[in-house]
């Protein structure tokens, strides 16, 4: 498998980045070679994987902009064991600078992979959450988009500006795109809402679905997959207790009002 995945929502807070991380170090848990392309101005997956974003000396921006090569840009995941093409807040000028360019300002980052592209069986690549000239360049040089998609109502119209562009980019520029599919964030199957809204999102991809985020998490849980990609997140690092011994016990015991008053 060698293959180029954008995440792409245009609506923020839907889980791209987290579901960027978990992703890569999921895939390279199965051995396989994985690079993950932070296009985030944010630098939120950059941080995710434990890099400091504000000390890289090559960045995602300075491979848009033809200042290095993609090689040079790449960093190693410790505790991820794949690799990291790092961003921060220098890509919003490259964003300005792109918009500039005359002529294959979108092929920016499709001509940049090429050189790598045969040393990774997966790319991925964490857009951000808009669809400008970074989103486009990401969906220029992908081979297919996962959509994460929160399950509320303001998620539709969001999906169908998407929808919109992909084909639009299908039709001119990237023939071979294609909607590796829905995935489903923060799914409660208990709301009607969240169910309204599933199945309007399925008709409009046309049945072309993901099992949900939520049940996917539960059942990659069950092994070492879920666990490896955790330990990258700091949220899963802020929530994991701290232990002690072999029982695992909490080495700061919690002492609620209840129990100070029936002590």
């Amino acid at each position: 498998m060698n293959r180029v995945i954008a995440l792409a929502n245009q609506k923020g807070g839907v889980g791209k980045t987290t579901t960027a991380v978990n992703l890569a170090a999921s895939l390279t848990a199965t051995k396989r070679r994985v690079l993950l392309i932070d296009l985030d101005p944010q630098g939120n997956a950059t941080m995710g994987c434990g890099i400091d974003k504000n000390a890289q000396p090559r960045t995602s921006c300075d491979v848009l902009l033809g200042d290095c090569a993609a090689t040079e840009a790449l960093v190693p995941v410790e505790y991820g064991g794949f690799m990291l093409m790092p961003a921060n807040q220098d890509l919003t000028a490259a964003e300005v600078r792109l918009l500039t360019m005359i002529a294959g300002r979108e092929f920016k980052l499709r001509n940049a992979l090429k050189p790598i592209r045969d040393s990774f069986d997966v790319v991925l690549v964490d857009c951000p959450p808009s669809l400008n000239m970074l989103t486009l360049n990401a969906l220029v040089a992908a081979d297919s988009v996962m959509v994460p998609m929160q399950c509320e109502y303001y998620a539709l119209e969001g999906l169908s500006s998407l929808i919109q562009t992909i084909d639009q980019i299908r039709t001119s520029i990237n023939p071979e795109l294609q909607i590796e599919g829905l995935l489903r964030t923060m799914f409660d199957p208990r709301n009607n809402l969240s169910n309204e809204v599933v199945g309007s999102a399925h008709r409009t991809f046309r049945g072309q679905g993901v099992p949900d985020h939520d049940s996917a998490q539960r059942e990659a849980g069950r092994g070492t997959e879920l666990r490896q990609a955790r330990a990258l997140s700091r949220q899963g690092i802020a929530r994991r207790p701290r232990v002690s011994g072999a029982r695992g016990r909490d080495d700061s015991p919690r002492r609620t009002a209840f129990s100070r008053r029936h002590d």
